[in-house]
């Protein structure tokens, strides 16, 4: 198949997609036409279909595998495709694997680094906690290496929580060596735990959309909970350990307009809000400079940017 981040202007487009999206649209002479956003695991491509009654578009649905025949174009400098005929895909004619964006890297790599990373926490407490999410829960460990880290903007892929974990980790750690004051077992506890909630705030791909649950609630005050579910099993937590934990929980995105219930009151908190900020924001610059060596602009960045020139 042709992937979508190898379709150029001028290309003919006649392979199976997966439609994330489907609304319908007017035009100024008040014709209908459906604007889709195709999708395999390299990306997302919008597409038109300019004549919805034409006999060459079947019947289909938002978050359908379809066969799509058309033209890219390019329209305000982003590339979509013109569809110029369109059906659902038959089961046995694709391999879902090829249409959810997934992470780069190794997944069982990074669940080996991860837990040597709880190998590292000296705690007894807080390394009987890890290991109560991470080596007895299976149900926790089959969905934090699947989902993803968000609906948009980064790590919106499979293996997205586990890798943004991971780096969050890494930096929190390193942080530790240079700074001796901070709690190196409450930092790197926080790093692993701070967004385990999204493994419920989130719904498993090809959806990737917030759950009722995630809509009312949100990851940070689910993950909250799903400690204090796991503190209670383990027997004389100390209280103050729990508090602090909760807390780099609550605190971990900084500022109330930022959806966090408190701002960071303790060292570690603060820690942990620059190390989860650094690796979703580095990230988020190398996806929206991952197609182009040109200036771009980024929306969740606020800013133009590009990749740097090492020649």
């Amino acid at each position: 198949m042709r992937y979508i981040v190898d379709l150029r202007e001028g290309l003919n487009v006649d392979d199976i997609y997966f439609c994330k999206s489907k609304t319908t649209g007017t035009t100024s002479t008040g014709k209908e036409f459906f604007n889709l956003v195709l999708q395999d695991k390299t990306g997302t491509i919008n597409a038109k279909v300019w004549d919805t009654s034409s006999s060459a578009i079947a019947e289909f649905e938002e978050m359908d595998f379809v066969y799509i025949r058309g033209e890219v174009n390019s329209y305000r400098e982003n590339l979509q495709v013109k569809v110029l005929q369109l059906r659902k895909a038959q089961e046995g004619d694709y391999l879902v694997d090829d249409y959810m964006p997934m992470s780069s890297k190794p997944i069982d790599e990074m669940w080996g680094d991860l837990l040597a990373y709880i190998d590292k926490v000296e705690d007894k407490h807080y390394n009987q906690l890890l290991k109560k999410f991470f080596l007895e829960d299976e149900e926790v460990i089959s969905q934090f290496k699947k989902s993803s880290a968000a609906r948009g903007v980064h790590h919106a892929f499979v293996g997205g929580l586990l890798e943004h974990t991971l780096g969050v980790t890494r930096v929190a750690y390193l942080l530790s060596r240079v700074y001796s004051d901070l709690n190196r077992d409450l930092l790197v506890t926080s790093a692993i735990l701070h967004d385990v909630g999204k493994i419920r705030e989130y719904s498993s791909f090809p959806q990737n959309d917030f759950t009722d649950e995630g809509n009312l609630i949100g990851h940070i005050i689910i993950g909250y909970e799903m400690i204090g579910d796991k503190i209670k099993d383990i027997p004389e937590f100390p209280k103050m350990k729990e508090d602090q934990l909760k807390h780099c929980i609550l605190a971990h995105h900084g500022k109330l307009e930022f959806g966090s219930p408190k701002t960071p009151g303790l060292i570690e908190a603060v820690a942990l809000n620059y190390a989860d900020d650094i690796d979703a924001k580095l990230e988020t610059f190398r996806e929206a400079t991952a197609k182009d060596e040109n200036w771009v602009f980024s929306k969740p960045l606020e800013r133009s940017i590009r990749k740097t020139i090492t020649d």
